[in-house]
């Protein structure tokens, strides 16, 4: 394990609490689009009904709370189709869906991502590859810190700061600057970030890399960090937020819908506009609007400019095979994915997420038309 809070003792006692927590976690993100687990920890192959189809997928936890709505209730219409999705995170959903050196049962018909395909990735996949954005959403900033009196609010400067190591205890001036008036203890600050290839990493450091030059220099935009000083590690935003809620003094970043399922407190953040801005709904459809999608179907706004926007907002992507071999997969898969930018779209904010603009949401419906 690496690093933890100051409290080492108090972790220790709480490691019980923080197991029970990740099972409840995981039974409630559960539905008929989650995949059993063989004791070996591989997938195993869920029940397929006579003449039905199993269309299997992998990869980004930070939708994983909308996907399995979104294919429990899809599958309760179309009883003959199975569809099982692992939140493996986005690079390993990425490698699988590449699929060179893939074992038989880590194979996929689809898979997700928070980072959009890089060109050699996409050059890698010998079906082609089609990005197809499916939703958005906040990645928030929690934090556990005791009987603090309101919430946190963390300027740019703190919380690219706290996350490069830099400011280690929670009553320093950078912080206490930004919280005027309010009594911040005197207790280390414990960084909690993902240990596993993460898209939800990539679009905060990507966000970081924008706004700051220190995170610029040292760091820049990637799934995959290596952390400074005593960060601890989680794999999954669910286990992130695990984390945070049994380490007094912690702080992470964390999908947004992920820390409010986990009952946690989000600080507000400076945005572009110099504004503290709580992430929601209504602050991360802020972040897109009047953006335009580009060809290769990658956007990103590390820093949105509109003063009412949340300032740590990423789309998450599909990705789907140009050419299947099985045509009823295929046509499934269309079908699919084509009722989840419809239909499915209100189920994101019930769940934490941002629907998609309607500008964007009508260029996905026709991406999803390249598929054969």
């Amino acid at each position: 394990m690496h690093g933890g809070v100051n409290r080492w003792a108090h972790f220790r006692m709480k490691l019980a609490v923080s197991t029970l927590f990740v099972l409840s976690v995981a039974v409630l993100g559960c539905s008929a689009g989650a995949v059993p687990r063989k004791e070996s920890g591989r997938a195993a192959a869920p029940a397929v009904p006579g003449g039905g189809i199993l269309l299997r997928g992998a990869g980004a936890t930070f939708p994983s709370v909308l996907y399995d709505k979104w294919f429990s209730v899809y599958q309760s219409s179309h009883p003959t189709e199975v569809i099982a999705y692992e939140p493996v995170g986005s690079g390993e959903g990425v490698r699988r869906f590449v699929g060179q050196h893939v074992e038989d049962d880590e194979r996929v018909d689809f898979a997700a991502s928070d980072a959009a395909m890089r060109d050699d990735e996409i050059a890698a996949v010998s079906s082609g590859a089609i990005l197809v954005p499916a939703t958005a959403g906040s990645v928030a900033i929690a934090y556990n810190i005791p009987d603090l009196p309101t919430d946190l609010r963390l300027s740019r400067q703190a919380y690219a700061g706290i996350f490069a190591g830099e400011i280690q205890r929670w009553n320093d001036p950078r912080i206490a600057k930004g919280n005027p008036g309010v009594k911040l203890p005197n207790l280390t600050i414990a960084t909690v970030v993902r240990q596993d290839g993460s898209g939800t990493t990539f679009a905060f450091t990507k966000h970081l890399d924008a706004v700051s030059d220190l995170w610029r220099t040292r760091y820049g935009a990637a799934t995959l960090v290596n952390w400074p000083g005593n960060s601890m590690r989680a794999s999954g935003n669910e286990g992130v937020a695990a984390r945070i809620k049994t380490s007094i003094g912690s702080v992470g970043y964390v999908g947004y819908e992920f820390a409010r399922r986990a009952g946690l407190r989000v600080a507000l953040l400076e945005n572009h506009a110099g504004h503290f801005v709580a992430p929601s709904e209504q602050s991360s459809a802020a972040a897109l609007t009047g953006v335009e999608l580009p060809e290769n179907m990658r956007l990103y706004v590390p820093d949105p400019p509109a003063s009412d926007a949340y300032p740590v907002v990423t789309l998450t992507w599909i990705l789907l095979y140009r050419n299947y071999s099985d045509a009823p997969k295929a046509h499934a898969l269309h079908d699919l994915f084509r009722w989840c930018l419809t239909d499915g779209q209100q189920y994101a904010s019930q769940l934490g997420y941002t629907p998609l603009p309607p500008p964007i949401a009508q260029r996905s419906l026709a991406a999803l038309d390249g598929v054969r």
